[in-house]
C-alpha cells in the first residue's frame, strides 16, 4: 500500500470510528418542572454539566411550571425516539396516557425529584429522589424538640398538587400530631417562590396582628422562607428570634442566615444529583435489570449554631 493510500485508509477508518462512536451516544430527554427558586436552576445546571461529562446527548425542556407544556415536551421526546426520558413532574396527576405512549414506543421513563400518581407502576422504571416525607418529618422533629412540643405554626406550602408540597406537609404533620400543643394555625401556598413566600407571610402577619401567638414559620422550601423573612423584617419582627424558622432545601442564600441565627433549621435537598440519576439510567439501559421503584437520595438537617438549637 502506498503512503497516500495508507493515509486515505486511515482517514476512512477514523471517520468510521467517529460515526460509530457518535451513533452509540445515549440520547436522553429531560423534562424539568421550571426554574422557580434557587434549588431547581442549580439542579438543571448540574444535570446539563453531568450529561456533558458523561457524553450524553441531553434534550432539555423547561415546562415553566405548566403541566401542558411538560406533556408536550415528553411527546416530543417520544417523537425524537430518544433512548430514555427523565421527568420531574409539575404535578402528580394526569400522567397515565403519555406514559403509556412512551411504553408503547419502547422508551423507558425515569422519574426524578418528584413522583406521579398512577396505578400502573410498570409505566416507569423507577423514581430517583429524596424522601420528601422524611424531609417534613425531620423539620417537624427538630421543631418539636426546639419548642418542647408547644408551638403555634404558620405554614408556607409549595405548589398545590406537587409531590414535595404534599409529602413534606404529610411528614411534618405526622410528627407534630404527637404533640397536643403543636398545631398549624395558618397555611397557604407560596408556590415555592420568594415573592410567593413574602406575600403569604404578609397575609399571615396581618391576620395574626403581627404574628402574635405564633411560635414558628414552617416553609416547604427555603425560597418561600427567604420571602417570609423579608416580610417579617419589614414588619419589625425578628426571624429566628421572635419566630423560629424551619424550611427545606439548604440553598446557598440560606446558609449565612443559618450562621447568624436568622434561620434556625433547613433540611438539605441536594442539587448535585445528576451523577446519581444518570448512573441509574445508564445502568438500566446497559443491562435492563429490574430496579426498585424508588432509589432514595439521602437528606440531612442543618441547624443554626445557637443555644437551644
Amino acid at each position: 500500500m502506498t503512503h497516500m493510500k495508507w493515509i486515505g485508509a486511515s482517514i476512512v477508518g477514523l471517520s468510521m470510528a467517529f460515526v460509530a462512536s457518535s451513533a452509540s451516544a445515549v440520547t436522553i430527554g429531560f423534562s424539568q418542572v421550571g426554574d422557580e427558586g434557587d434549588w431547581r436552576p442549580a439542579w438543571s445546571k448540574n444535570m446539563q454539566d453531568e450529561a456533558k461529562a458523561e457524553g450524553i446527548d441531553l434534550k432539555f425542556a423547561d415546562a415553566q411550571g405548566k403541566e401542558e407544556e411538560q406533556l408536550k415536551a415528553v411527546r416530543a421526546f417520544i417523537a425524537q425516539k430518544v433512548d430514555a426520558i427523565i421527568i420531574a413532574p409539575v404535578v402528580i396527576t394526569g400522567w397515565d396516557q403519555v406514559l403509556k405512549e412512551a411504553k408503547a414506543a419502547g422508551i423507558p421513563v425515569f422519574l426524578a425529584d418528584r413522583d406521579v400518581d398512577t396505578q400502573d407502576k410498570s409505566l416507569f422504571v423507577t423514581r430517583i429522589s429524596a424522601d420528601f416525607n422524611l424531609e417534613g418529618r425531620l423539620a417537624g422533629a427538630w421543631l418539636a424538640q426546639a419548642t418542647v412540643g408547644n408551638c403555634n405554626i404558620v405554614e408556607l406550602q409549595g405548589t398545590t398538587g406537587a409531590a414535595p408540597a404534599i409529602e413534606r406537609k404529610k411528614g411534618f404533620e405526622a410528627v407534630i400530631s404527637n404533640f397536643p400543643n403543636m398545631k398549624i394555625v395558618k397555611t397557604q401556598s407560596g408556590n415555592f417562590t420568594t415573592d410567593g413566600g413574602k406575600q403569604v407571610m404578609e397575609a399571615f402577619i396581618k391576620a395574626t396582628d403581627g404574628l402574635k401567638g405564633i411560635c414558628a414559620s414552617w416553609a416547604h422550601n427555603d425560597n418561600m422562607q427567604l420571602g417570609a423573612i423579608q416580610a417579617m423584617k419589614e414588619a419589625g419582627i425578628k426571624p429566628g428570634v421572635d419566630v423560629k424558622m424551619v424550611s427545606v432545601d439548604y440553598v446557598p442564600a440560606i446558609k449565612p442566615l443559618l450562621a447568624d441565627g436568622t434561620v434556625n433549621a433547613s433540611v438539605e435537598l441536594r442539587s448535585d444529583i445528576g451523577k446519581d440519576i444518570y448512573s441509574v439510567v445508564l445502568g438500566y439501559l446497559k443491562d435492563k435489570k429490574e430496579l426498585p421503584k424508588w432509589v432514595v437520595i439521602a437528606s440531612a438537617l442543618h441547624r443554626a449554631p445557637t443555644p437551644g438549637n
